[in-house]
């Protein structure tokens, strides 16, 4: 893998589904996320169905897969606006500190403007602070705080 080969940001291909799953066995075992393949079927499938509100970007180098993103738009009631939500941000770790996230994060900003949408929104864990110091480059930290409650 050379490390200063361009990064190529690109919707996924149908010849990316194992890389992509081992990618995102990666980040869910990051997060500490049980995650079975029928999990990572259901979520391919919404990747690959153009009507499915979850989208995705992957980070390829020479077509070798290193990082993914999955995002969607959602709607922003107060502004009377939409955003792209960045749900999930990973890059393996032996490709880590090339660019890739940034590259992944860039892309979606132009996306979104190309789509008229006024923010790109992501969270991330309070302690994940390798991606958070790239975040503070590129991004507003919001004072907002984010709440779970399970049905």
């Amino acid at each position: 893998m050379s490390s200063n080969a361009p990064i190529e940001v690109r919707p996924f291909a149908d010849s990316d589904r194992p890389a992509w799953e081992a990618l995102y066995r990666s980040y869910a075992e990051f997060y500490g996320v049980g995650q079975d393949a029928a999990a990572r079927a259901r979520v391919w499938a919404w990747l690959k169905d153009k009507s499915h509100p979850v989208r995705g970007l992957g980070a390829s180098d020479h077509g070798l897969l290193l990082g993914l993103a999955h995002f969607r738009r959602f709607p922003r009631p107060l502004v009377a606006a939409e955003g792209l939500f960045l749900d999930d941000l990973f890059v393996t770790p032996e490709a880590r500190g090339r660019g890739i996230a940034r590259a992944l994060i860039e892309a979606l900003v132009e996306l979104a403007r190309q789509e008229r949408c006024t923010l790109l929104r992501w969270i991330t864990a309070d302690d994940n602070y390798q991606a958070r110091r790239l975040y503070d480059t590129v991004a507003t930290r919001t004072s907002w705080v984010t709440y779970d409650l399970l049905p």
